[in-house]
């Protein structure tokens, strides 16, 4: 697991959203409030963005219903990674832990030399 520097969060979810069109992901939240939560179950994800201006992270979700799935200031994001594999996602808020979990990993482009 790797923490992603917040200055590259907008260039990050612009490359991985490059290549996950139709990628199934669950989402789930997790607060002392709410206890965990299973938000959405398997659905295809179109894209993520950070939107710096408003602090929040933008999830796109299709199916039957297009779902937007928002975290609000988030503080850290964590990424599961294995050989050039994208497996899940672990975003913190002041609130809790949202986890986004790929159900086939996100194959990374090859860094460039």
């Amino acid at each position: 697991m790797r923490t992603i520097p917040r200055h590259e969060w907008t260039s990050y979810f612009e490359q991985l959203s490059a290549t996950l069109t139709g990628t199934r992901v669950e989402v789930e939240a997790t607060s002392l409030d709410l206890g965990d939560q299973i938000v959405a179950e398997w659905l295809p994800l179109l894209g993520i963005t950070y939107d710096a201006k408003d602090d929040l992270l933008d999830v796109a979700l299709g199916g039957e219903d297009h779902l937007t799935h928002l975290i609000r200031h988030p503080v850290r994001i964590d990424v599961t990674e294995e050989a050039h594999e994208v497996r899940g996602l672990a975003v913190s808020t002041p609130d809790g832990v949202q986890v986004l979990r790929f159900k086939d990993p996100l194959r990374l482009a090859a860094p460039q030399s």
